[in-house]
C-alpha cells in the first residue's frame, strides 16, 4: 500500500521546526527555509506503507515531520537489508533526485508518520528563481557532508552500550530522572541503525542493566537518566 498524499495540509508549527532542524536546511536563513518548504506537499503514512519502490524513478525527495522511515535493498531470495532508520527532522532521496536516478533502496514506514515530499521540479525552479538561495543550499550541503562525516566518526569511537545508550537518551522527553519509554519500532531495525547486528545489540542490552536499564519486550525502564547520561559521556 502506497503513502497517502495531502497536496494542501497545511504545515504545523511543530512541522517547520522538523524542517528546520533537518541537515539540508539548518545552515539556511529562515526566509530561504519558508520559500522551499512551502513548495513540498505533506504525506500520511501507517506502518508498513511503502513510500517508493527500489527502482522507481527518483523525482522527489522527503523530510521526516514525524515518526520513523526505513530505508532497505531487496536481496536476490526476497530478503530485506536495512541501509538505516531515519526519524523527525531528517531527510533521504536527496541525492539520487539530484542526480537523475532510481531510488537504490525501497522506503516504508516503520511507525504511523508524516512526511515533506519536496518534487525536483519544484525545487529546481525555487533554486533558478533566487541565485543567492542555489548558494546557500550549496553551502548547507557541503556542511552537510561534513557533520555527517563527523558523526560516523564519532560513532565508530562507542561501544555497544554506549550507542544503545545515547539512543534512548534522544528518545527520553527531557527534565525527567526515571522514566519508561516504548521502543518506536523493532530492535532489529534499532540495531541496523546504530550500526550493529541484532546479537551485539542484545548484548549491549544486557550489558545496561549495570547501568539501571531494562527492557521488556518493547518496554524500557531507565531508573536514572542522569546515570545513563554519565555513562554515555553525554
Amino acid at each position: 500500500m502506497r503513502a497517502t498524499e495531502t497536496s494542501h495540509a497545511k504545515l504545523t508549527e511543530e512541522d517547520w521546526e522538523a524542517i528546520r532542524i533537518c541537515p539540508l536546511f539548518r545552515h539556511l536563513r529562515e526566509p530561504a527555509v519558508m520559500r522551499l518548504g512551502s513548495r513540498g506537499r505533506v504525506i500520511h503514512c501507517e506502518r508498513g506503507q511503502v513510500i517508493f519502490n527500489q527502482g522507481d524513478k527518483a523525482d522527489a525527495f522527503f523530510v521526516l515531520l514525524d515518526g520513523w522511515v526505513k530505508l532497505y535493498r531487496l536481496t536476490l531470495n526476497g530478503g530485506e537489508a536495512v541501509v538505516t532508520v531515519l526519524t523527525r527532522g531528517e531527510s533521504f532521496a536527496e541525492p539520487v533526485m539530484f542526480l537523475g536516478g532510481h531510488y537504490p533502496v525501497v522506503a516504508e514506514a516503520a511507525s504511523p508518520s508524516r512526511l515533506l515530499r519536496m518534487e525536483l521540479s519544484s525545487f529546481i525552479a525555487a533554486l533558478e528563481a533566487d541565485p543567492e538561495l542555489a548558494t546557500a543550499m550549496l553551502s548547507s550541503i557541503a556542511l552537510h557532508g561534513a557533520e555527517l562525516t563527523e558523526q560516523i566518526e564519532k560513532l565508530k569511537l562507542l561501544n555497544g552500550p554506549r550507542r544503545v545508550a545515547e539512543f534512548f537518551i534522544h528518545l527520553a522527553p527531557p527534565g525527567q530522572q526515571a522514566i519508561e519509554l516504548t521502543l518506536p519500532y523493532e530492535k532489529s531495525l534499532i540495531a541496523a541503525r546504530l550500526g550493529m547486528t541484532p546479537e551485539s545489540f542484545s548484548r549491549a542490552l544486557a550489558a545496561l542493566g549495570k547501568e539501571g536499564v531494562k527492557v521488556q519486550r518493547e518496554l524500557v525502564s531507565i531508573d536514572s537518566m542522569e546515570r545513563l547520561r554519565a555513562f554515555a559521556g553525554l
